[in-house]
């Protein structure tokens, strides 16, 4: 009886595990993803809590399950991306610009989960486009030109596509992110406590890289950006598994 009381006791500490954890999206360092762009105030800290000088610079938002927390900062804050355009998906037919145009971007934001069905993907269910990434791009900008994106007017009788197939790879941000020119355009803002994480370069120093906020308190990953008071009520899972341990050597000294 209390070897079955012990081996139920185990499973259930597995099982807390399992539930507590989040099935992040994890992404090569090159494929394609779907961009979309939103408008972000200049100056704006946003949710890994960038610098407000950042804004400054080309920046984008990562789809939620990629991005690795649904609020707050994620692993995949401050991270860099060479995003080139290749053609539009909502349009009929496809475009397919003449000229090749890319940007690098930092990611600075979180795109998430929405009925817009862009940031949506998961680890088994790719979005709208059939793709897992996507990148929100902060557009307009004074840091990338109003003509980035094509447009036929004449054909389609509209200029923005609003959703584009891309190519990404993975970049040294001190190499190719133009904010890289000014040191105070790096890190996280000040005066902000433990909520915020915004690396300078992730992909040159892994040891850098942002731990998932929504895994640390718990948080689920699909919950709605902006509830981390939600890290009061719920447990995080070093604090289930802690729990279970303690009831497990109880019993054993018992």
């Amino acid at each position: 009886m209390s070897a079955l009381f012990a081996t139920l006791c185990l499973w259930f500490c597995l099982g807390l595990a399992v539930a507590a954890s989040s099935e992040w999206i994890a992404y090569p360092s090159t494929g394609f993803a779907t961009l979309t762009h939103y408008t972000i105030p200049l100056d704006f800290v946003a949710a890994c809590g960038c610098v407000p000088a950042s804004t400054h610079f080309p920046t984008a938002a990562l789809s939620q399950m990629a991005y690795g927390s649904s609020t707050a900062y994620g692993p995949a804050c401050g991270r860099c991306f060479n995003l080139s355009l290749l053609n539009t998906f909502l349009s009929d037919p496809p475009f397919f610009p003449d000229v090749a145009k890319s940007v690098v971007v930092k990611v600075t934001d979180l795109c998430p989960i929405s009925p817009s069905k862009w940031c949506d993907a998961t680890q088994s269910k790719p979005n709208s486009a059939g793709h897992d990434l996507n990148f929100d791009l902060a557009w307009p900008s004074s840091s990338i030109p109003d003509d980035f994106f094509p447009s036929n007017a004449s054909l389609y009788g509209y200029t923005d596509f609003g959703v584009w197939n891309i190519s990404y790879a993975s970049v040294p941000c001190a190499s190719a992110w133009a904010g890289a020119s000014n040191l105070s355009d790096f890190g996280a803002a000040p005066n902000l406590g433990t909520s915020v994480c915004c690396p300078a370069d992730p992909l040159s120093d892994p040891n850098s890289t942002c731990a998932s906020y929504s895994d640390l308190f718990g948080i689920p990953p699909e919950a709605a950006p902006g509830s981390s008071s939600a890290s009061h009520t719920l447990p995080s899972l070093a604090h289930l598994l802690s729990s279970c341990l303690a009831v497990l050597v109880l019993f054993f000294l018992l």
